[in-house]
């Protein structure tokens, strides 16, 4: 084999050749936090497993010192064989290095050393630098971030979840700072003003999982009930902020260790805070790393949305420490293993921790951002093909989260919750240390259950899309048709096993069944009787399918929505579907508004903040088909949320629920946006009042968002006073959470100059990378051609700045998806003819079909002749 093996082979290769593998790595490192460079040296224990010249790794972005290269064969006989590689050759288009011998490297163990040098570099990812503030003067801290294929910017490695081994690794830094690792430290040397710090060697993991960090930080620390110690580590001065993230993150350790049977399998669990992080946190084995909005909580500060991100970040990310680290997929193609599992076991542990929350009815919103992007002809199976590690990045999407844990759930819901507790277990105890794939987790699931559950799921796992079920009255019995659901309203021809549940009444008579077929019907005479009952499809939206009602079923539907005979999740997901399908051009846009006019009355939070999300994507979308009915549309929206939004007022009351103190925020702001006097001019006197102290009861944190967007509603060029205030706030404060309420209020103006100053605000040094695109994605309506032209003018800056990491994609998607014409899409395409490259390829398809879909519908809402008609009856309050 050896003699036929050549450089050519190694080239242009989606993985790894198989020849050799890491068991160990023993890696030293020496950032140097002023000249952002960092010195290392790494010496690997590989199994040679068949006879080579070549030794193949990854490396990308460093310096590779070449005389340091030597490999020890431990195979001889007498002594350990050392030899040096004849050739080395980077292969930087493929981040590898392969290093060729003269002879072939025995089969057997072996260690290879290798010196390097990098830079701490400021694009998030690889070994990267993040800049804090400690008593007015600013400095760096050393950070990494490995996921999805980045370890080999720190270390050369096989940087692939299969190639898991253990690591001992050792940092040199200044006396002065901290260090951490995924390990305890075990010894600490100290010389002068440096100190060398060994970490204790870690169990067998992947390299994508390594991590280490180093600056000043305070912290806060607890313990679980098997004596596992908890820290929660910070920018010094802010350690009470992690007192949330701490109670969370312990109750929810042994929450698990009880779900999955399996104890937390490290002696310590850091959390930390990192200034600059491009994620919104990450799963490192032992050393969890967040942005700070997503781990901080400030009492006086933090809203409720705020609290409730923390707690579901948390449980997600310590999932992972089982589902991911212990339990690892075998090659990104199953990445929705990781993250679709840690998605929908993170709510089990909401759930259980903050009852009052009703998370999974929240839930919801994340089987809305799974379907809405799996609608796209441009989606992606859960388990997708990966050629190439740049195109990793763009599947961390809702398609491996939120379609992920939306299919678990549904699963969840067919086999039943004990079954899957029990399955998810011996998954664990099976796979411990090892990798596996999606058929592996079926085929315990089908141990456990005794149903086919591998025939079941591969529909929905390895075809893209979902279906729409199309239901009919037809006498005593139920016709059902299911077709692939796309946007544009065209007809996909993918077909799915479908667990069908419907009630009819009430929630005590109810069938469920597994819809095999494009076309089968139900004999529904015991269920309904003589009467003409509703009808209700995926009860509590359990399922990941919409379903589209003849008209008469639809009536049903809505005049029990009136009556408030369906559950939330149930009213949810009628009025999602009708979105979606009115955006399909299946519904007209008068049905959608006749169906929007039954919530008049909801008091529910999620069902109302969806209503919310819906009510400005059709404000929108109806402004360009037919803009003489834009303020009509408006005094709609604002008729329909004035009611719930007075009994919330502007001020908590003593006692509310969580949820209430959520929707009390996005209620405001969105009668702000819609143009309500009351509301803009009372969101500008409690601002006002902010203004003269910030700890005034007259503006809480939940209402902040509200009143900072009802301020940018009434500024102009002639008036940019409350622009320049909100500037003057965003200074002034060191929470994130603060910042990133202004930085998405300062672009909602109507005022073109303002969203202009605004967007170039978000590129100047005083906004951090990560958080540029919150601004991006609140341009005001009338701003959207104003962000086009600043993207296309800014993009080498946004190119340079973000390289390939996934925030660069949230720019394109948040400045196209909302055009609607032909003409847009292909000015859009021709900028980016040249432009265009693999981590950003997806979403700009993606963005255009969006576009395209959008132009579909503004053409179905112009051909409706007695829309303007209808509108005027809605206002006018005859429904």
């Amino acid at each position: 084999m050896a003699e036929n093996q050549s450089l050519d082979q190694f080239k242009a290769q989606p993985r790894l050749p198989k020849f050799a593998n890491p068991r160990r790595y023993d890696l030293k490192l020496k950032p140097d936090l002023v000249s952002c460079k960092f010195a290392g040296s790494v010496s690997i224990t590989i199994d040679v497993v068949s006879e080579t010249r070549f030794l193949v790794l990854n490396a990308a972005e460093l310096e590779i010192d070449r005389a340091s290269i030597v490999y020890r064969s431990a195979a001889a006989a007498d002594s350990a064989k050392e030899v040096r590689p004849s050739d080395v050759h980077v292969v930087e288009e493929d981040e590898v290095v392969v290093l060729e011998f003269g002879e072939a490297v025995a089969v057997g163990e072996g260690v290879l050393g290798i010196g390097y040098e990098g830079t701490l570099n400021d694009k998030m990812k690889g070994f990267y630098r993040s800049v804090y503030e400690l008593n007015g003067e600013k400095r760096n801290m050393a950070v990494t971030q490995f996921e999805p294929a980045d370890a080999r910017r720190c270390f050369p490695c096989w940087d692939e979840p299969a190639a898991k081994a253990t690591f001992k690794i050792t940092l040199e830094v200044p006396s002065e700072v901290l260090a951490l690792s995924n390990m305890p430290v075990i010894q600490e040397n100290h010389n002068g003003h440096l100190k060398t710090i060994s970490f204790q060697e870690s169990p067998i993991m992947s390299t994508y999982l390594v991590a280490m960090v180093v600056g000043l930080f305070d912290y806060v620390e607890g313990q679980t009930t098997d004596g596992i110690k908890v820290r929660v580590y910070c920018q010094v001065g802010k350690a009470n902020q992690g007192k949330l993230a701490l109670d969370v993150a312990v109750k929810t350790l042994d929450l698990y260790k009880l779900y999955f049977a399996t104890p937390y399998p490290l002696p310590k669990l850091d959390m930390i805070a990192i200034p600059d992080f491009a994620a919104g946190a990450m799963e490192n084995y032992g050393l969890v790393t967040y942005r700070e909005t997503a781990l901080l909580f400030d009492d006086q500060h933090s809203a409720a949305a705020n609290k409730q991100r923390v707690a579901t970040v948390v449980a997600h990310e310590l999932a992972h420490q089982w589902f991911g680290n212990l339990v690892t997929m075998e090659w990104w193609t199953h990445l929705w293993l990781n993250e679709g599992f840690a998605t929908w076991v993170s709510y089990l542990a909401v759930d259980s921790i903050f009852p009052e929350w009703k998370v999974w009815t929240q839930f919801l919103d994340k089987t809305t951002d799974g379907l809405r992007l799996d609608g796209l002809a441009e989606s992606h199976p859960i388990e997708v093909e990966i050629k190439h590690a740049r195109e990793i990045v763009e599947i961390f999407d809702a398609i491996s989260y939120c379609k992920g844990a939306s299919v678990i759930r549904m699963l969840q819901s067919y086999l039943g919750p004990a079954i899957v507790q029990k399955s998810l277990a011996s998954y664990i105890k099976k796979y411990a240390y090892s990798n596996a794939k999606t058929e592996d987790l079926w085929g315990v699931l089908e141990e456990g259950s005794g149903e086919p559950v591998q025939v079941l799921m591969n529909s929905w796992t390895k075809q893209k899309g979902y279906p729409v079920i199309s239901v009919k009255v037809e006498g005593h019995r139920l016709e059902f048709e299911q077709s692939q659901f796309l946007s544009s309203g065209d007809r996909g021809d993918g077909q799915w096993i479908v667990p069908i549940t419907l009630c009819s009444g009430s929630y005590d008579a109810r069938k469920n069944f597994l819809l095999h077929k494009k076309l089968e019907t139900l004999d529904i005479a015991n269920l309904v009787g003589n009467q003409k009952k509703w009808i209700k499809l995926n009860v509590d939206q359990t399922g990941f399918y919409r379903v589209k009602y003849d008209d008469d079923l639809a009536a049903r539907l809505r005049s029990a929505i009136e009556a408030n005979d369906l559950s939330a999740a149930d009213r949810f997901g009628i009025l999602d579907d009708s979105f979606a399908l009115s955006m399909a051009s299946n519904l007209s846009l008068s049905s959608l508004l006749r169906l929007m006019s039954a919530y008049r009355r909801e008091v529910e939070y999620t069902v109302l903040s969806n209503l919310i999300t819906v009510s400005y994507k059709v404000a929108r979308i109806a402004a360009d088909a037919a803009a003489e009915l834009a303020d009509d549309i408006k005094q709609f929206f604002i008729n329909l949320f004035q009611s719930p939004a007075e009994k919330l007022g502007w001020e908590p009351r003593k006692g509310e629920s969580h949820l209430d103190a959520m929707l009390r925020g996005e209620i405001l702001a969105a009668l702000a946006v819609f143009g309500h006097d009351g509301t803009r001019s009372e969101g500008v006197k409690r601002f006002r009042a902010f203004l003269e102290d910030r700890n005034t009861p007259l503006l809480p944190p939940d209402t902040r968002k509200a009143a900072y967007v009802a301020v940018m509603q009434t500024v102009s060029s002639s008036d940019k006073c409350g622009y320049e205030s909100l500037l003057r706030i965003y200074r002034e404060s060191d929470l994130g959470q603060e910042k990133t309420r202004i930085l998405s209020s300062l672009t909602s103006c109507p005022d073109l100059d303002i969203v202009r100053e605004g967007l170039d605000f978000l590129l100047s040094s005083e906004v951090r990378s990560q958080d540029a695109v919150f601004g991006v994605a609140a341009v005001s309506k009338e701003g959207c051609e104003t962000a086009w032209k600043w993207l296309q003018e800014n993009w080498d800056h946004i190119e340079k700045t973000y390289g390939s990491g996934f925030l660069i994609a949230r720019f394109i998607s948040a400045v196209v998806s909302p055009f609607s014409s032909h003409e847009k899409a292909a000015e859009v395409e021709q900028f980016f003819a040249n432009r265009s490259k693999a981590s950003i390829e997806r979403t700009l398809k993606q963005s255009l079909e969006r576009v395209r879909i959008n132009t579909n519908w503004v053409q179905s809402i112009r051909q409706e002749k007695s829309l303007a008609e209808v509108l005027k009856q809605l206002v006018s309050g005859k429904y």
